[in-house]
């Protein structure tokens, strides 16, 4: 059975990721991306970095259409690693720093979640308060 990305599950996926943000005092940008790699959920804090509204999307793509999050990508795509070139193939949306997650729906991929306008750690850690609602 293909279980799909709901808005209701993006409008759930942004609140909490937002609420995050505001605890830790960091105006974020969020996107989530479909399957397909596709805007479905976007929000901009107010104060947020003007750079971050293409990151986040771009962070919410790849981690969509590579199934791995934005820091593996960039581990695996150091010279030598495995899938070194990759971040060549689509130019200007793969990203390869943390804050993008695979969204994972009842074991399946439904879709990316990027977040950017702190540190890598403090994108990870607001795209995981996120995600978190997608397992309740």
């Amino acid at each position: 059975m293909s279980c799909k990305l709901t808005t209701k599950d993006c409008d759930r996926i942004l609140a909490a990721a937002e609420a995050r943000a505001e605890e830790i005092g960091v105006p974020m940008v969020i996107a989530i991306v479909d399957e397909s790699g596709v805007l479905k959920a976007f929000k901009r804090m107010d104060g947020s970095l003007l750079i971050s509204v293409k990151v986040a999307q771009g962070k919410a793509y790849t981690a969509a259409a590579l199934r791995m999050t934005t820091r593996e990508v960039g581990e695996r795509t150091q010279p030598g690693a495995d899938i070194y070139g990759m971040q060549f193939a689509d130019v200007g949306r793969i990203i390869s720093f943390g804050g993008g997650f695979p969204l994972v729906k009842d074991g399946e991929v439904v879709g990316g979640i990027g977040v950017s306008g702190g540190s890598c750690e403090q994108d990870e850690d607001v795209a995981q308060a996120g995600m978190a609602v997608l397992a309740q």
